[in-house]
């Protein structure tokens, strides 16, 4: 089947180059000339693990192809995915659906027979009846049907998540759509990956509520974390104790600096935009967002109270700095209101991150960005451990502890035991871990 991709941005491009491993013949189209460029070069514009050597792949045998001719791309496809971006907008936390909108408005002047065209993009509730509106206005066939598709990836684990879903979901109110999308998905269907189809309006639905639930349990294990700490106990046990129970689930509840990303901190606002237009309260969702805020701005207070209440001249050495790791993204990451409140504070602040120094440095002028973890620890007063990335987790305490100024080790991810901290020379603050 041949297939068009609007965007070639994280979704659009996992998803085009998925599509193709899968044996379709997709399209990949970008207004951006240098990014198209660099594509057809080899040059990824993401850091995704796995994804250069599949594009590659993929490339290579015929059936994957990237340029800025949106009419080329269209040529005997029989859908059409839009995967564009859908940033907050400033001020309302409202979906910004510029870029879908002009992406369908110039979609509709070149269809020439009837495709599907799909939402990939996370989309409001109702965007779908508009597009359809849209493509009927501006002149499209008749018989074009409107879709909505939402992805469900980590960034880090996209690759795996796009072949080995938990579910697929499909939004589509007429059988040509649900037949379009049953044969593009036919591969993971034959390997007994749910197929769920539902109307449009709940497939966009449902994209947010699953974004606002997991952000809920994040939120929750925090501030379970808080009262751990307040009464002695510790989060990790207690996250255990809870996820081994069904009903519940151990993912997801893993204590730490707060949420960040390009799909929570900007979903959950979206819903909330949504459930006030519709005149429902969202009360559960509204607290998870402010949870979420007060706890990334806390963090540089937990620097500071674990070096005796003042971050005046001192040194700190921040790991970490994506949001996640296993990934160059930088949005609404924790390390950015850490490093602002410790900078504030009149500390100094050398950081190393695997990936993502390239996207860090724009938003961290006055800050040394070092060449590894242990380059970044000396003469520090204190290390602070923010992304979990794997390197981080087999660090030479003994050596970290060599190469500081101080010894305090505060570890926002819980990835070190005390006992180990300690016996290395490093006084240990964790997350939940007992009181401090």
């Amino acid at each position: 089947m041949r297939i068009a991709m609007i965007g070639t941005g994280y979704v659009g491009l996992v998803s085009g180059t998925c599509l193709a491993d899968f044996g379709h013949h997709v399209t990949c189209v970008d207004k951006d000339q240098a990014k198209i460029d660099g594509l057809l070069a080899g040059r990824m514009p993401i850091w995704e693990p796995g994804l250069e050597s599949l594009v590659k792949a993929n490339v290579e045998r015929g059936r994957l192809e990237f340029t800025t001719d949106l009419a080329k791309a269209l040529e005997g496809a029989e859908a059409v995915f839009i995967a564009v971006g859908t940033p907050s907008r400033r001020g309302d936390g409202h979906a910004d659906l510029s870029y879908v909108f002009a992406a369908v408005e110039e979609l509709a002047g070149l269809l020439k027979d009837p495709v599907v065209v799909v939402t990939k993009s996370t989309v409001p509730v109702g965007t779908g009846d508009k597009i359809a509106a849209l493509l009927k206005e501006k002149g499209a066939p008749d018989g074009v049907s409107v879709a909505s598709n939402p992805e469900f990836l980590r960034e880090g684990a996209a690759i795996a998540d796009f072949k080995h879903p938990d579910r697929i979901l499909v939004g589509a109110e007429d059988d040509h759509a649900r037949q379009v999308l049953a044969e593009i998905y036919r591969p993971l269907f034959l390997n007994r990956a749910p197929m769920l189809f539902t109307g449009r309006r709940t497939a966009e639905l449902t994209k947010y509520a699953a974004n606002a639930f997991l952000a809920m349990k994040i939120s929750f294990i925090n501030e379970m974390a808080d009262l751990c700490e307040a009464v002695d106990a510790d989060v990790q046990d207690l996250a255990r104790g809870i996820g081994l129970d069904n009903r519940i689930g151990t993912k997801f509840l893993h204590a730490g600096a707060g949420y960040g990303g390009s799909c929570f901190p900007k979903d959950t606002l979206a819903l909330l935009r949504t459930a006030e237009e519709a005149g429902i309260r969202q009360d559960l969702v509204s607290t998870v967002v402010e949870v979420n805020d007060r706890r990334k701005e806390a963090m540089a207070g937990r620097v500071r109270d674990a070096l005796g209440g003042s971050l005046a001249g001192k040194q700190i050495a921040v790991l970490g700095l994506t949001f996640k790791p296993n990934t160059d993204d930088m949005r609404d990451a924790p390390s950015i209101p850490l490093i602002q409140g410790l900078l504030a504070g009149g500390a100094s602040v050398a950081a190393f991150d695997p990936v993502g120094r390239e996207q860090a440095e724009p938003l961290f002028p006055g800050i040394v960005f070092a060449k590894c973890a242990e380059e970044a620890a000396d003469g520090a007063d204190a290390v602070v451990i923010v992304t979990e990335w794997d390197e981080f987790r087999a660090l030479d305490l003994h050596d970290i502890a060599g190469r500081m100024r101080g010894n305090m080790l505060v570890d926002l991810r819980n990835i070190y035991d005390k006992a180990d901290a300690e016996e290395a020379g490093l006084s240990y603050r964790g997350i939940g871990r007992g009181r401090p």
